[in-house]
């Protein structure tokens, strides 16, 4: 391979640049499906959550006939903000001035609203927002024509629903927060390679997975990871082979730009969801999740292992590129691009590359 046909890395400003961050902020962010939170939230009609997109602040309802429904969390009167929090509400009732609307979004009253003269209430609604479910995950997208989740990550849900047959039942037992100085592209790279697992992960490369078996390949705008669990006397904890196809396997779903299906060995679903708070800035939410019924003290062991090693190993390695992209000596390298792909190539990162650079440069 001669050095023109080298695949180099992202240009440093594409990390740095708070231009860049901004224009992702004002384009990518606002045309790309959110994670936004989990019907368990949402069981009952009524039962509300707010939550927040490219810097918008939204909330997702319930109605009466069950349908799941996204809002910009603003009244249509003058602005003021609809809810807070996680609530129930049987009308969305505006606290500044007591603007009445049903779930559906529409206008129901308004103090003193009949004395003026050519108001028509029906022509009043807040502005919705686009939502799916998602095997039992909910998503939001500001652009209104975006394609589907299902044509922008296609047979990712019928390959979920297969790994985790029981996502109907979930229920969110831990919530982790990680706050990283660094890039959120930066974060999402690492989290969509394994070539540093073996050096860097010890006990995700001994005590779950094999990692001479990881491979990650596109999947629309998804990149799917696969690899087989470690042999069962050196797991770091108990899994049973026997209940469902998948158990013995690790498999992950990347939706780009930030959110992450994980499952486990044992079919122990885990999430990850980046949220940028600046250029340099990401927190990061690693959910677990278990069947009602289920035994969650090995899912919060588990969280609490993953926090501990791998977690902790990749914020020292996110922070330290962080830093090296600020550096003057830096020179983009080439990308190790294996045509078979498998764990030791950055074949993952040539394709979401390709995807950031095509949303920063439009």
């Amino acid at each position: 391979m001669t050095k023109s046909q080298l695949t180099r890395s992202l240009d440093p400003r594409y990390y740095t640049d708070p231009v860049v961050y901004e224009s992702e902020r004002s384009g990518l962010f606002r045309r790309t499906w959110q994670f936004a939170g989990h019907v368990s939230q949402v069981r009952a009609p009524g039962d509300y959550f707010t939550f927040s997109i490219a810097g918008e602040n939204l909330f997702c309802i319930r109605d009466r006939e069950g349908e799941l429904r996204a809002y910009y969390n603003v009244c249509q009167h003058r602005a003021h903000e609809l809810v807070k929090g996680e609530g129930h509400a049987k009308l969305l009732v505006c606290p500044y001035h007591a603007w009445t609307y049903e779930l559906t979004g529409q206008l129901r009253s308004g103090p003193n609203v009949a004395k003026v003269k050519g108001f028509d209430r029906s022509e009043i609604c807040l502005t919705s927002v686009r939502v799916e479910e998602f095997c039992g995950f909910i998503f939001a997208n500001l652009d209104e024509h975006a394609a589907p989740m299902d044509e922008w990550y296609p047979g990712v849900h019928e390959e979920l629903s297969a790994f985790v047959p029981h996502w109907s039942s979930l229920q969110t037992v831990d919530w982790v927060e990680i706050p990283e100085s660094c890039n959120w592209k930066v974060s999402v790279e690492n989290y969509s390679e394994c070539y540093h697992c073996s050096l860097n992960h010890p006990t995700f490369s001994t005590g779950v997975v094999k990692p001479e078996t990881y491979d990650i390949q596109p999947q629309g705008y998804c990149l799917r990871h696969t690899t087989e669990c470690q042999n069962l006397d050196a797991m770091s904890y108990p899994i049973d082979l026997n209940a469902n196809p998948h158990a013995g396997s690790y498999s992950s779903w990347f939706l780009w730009p930030m959110f992450s299906f994980q499952v486990y060995p044992g079919n122990v679903l885990n999430t990850y969801h980046w949220r940028p708070m600046s250029h340099d800035s990401v927190t990061v939410w690693r959910g677990w999740y278990q069947a009602e019924g289920g035994c969650t003290d090995i899912i919060r062991d588990l969280a609490l292992q993953d926090r501990r090693t791998t977690v902790e190993e990749d914020i020292h390695l996110v922070e330290s590129v962080q830093r090296g992209l600020n550096s003057a000596g830096y020179r983009t390298g080439p990308l190790v691009v294996d045509p078979d792909g498998g764990v030791n190539s950055e074949h993952s990162i040539k394709v979401l590359q390709s995807w950031m650079r095509e949303a920063a440069d439009g």
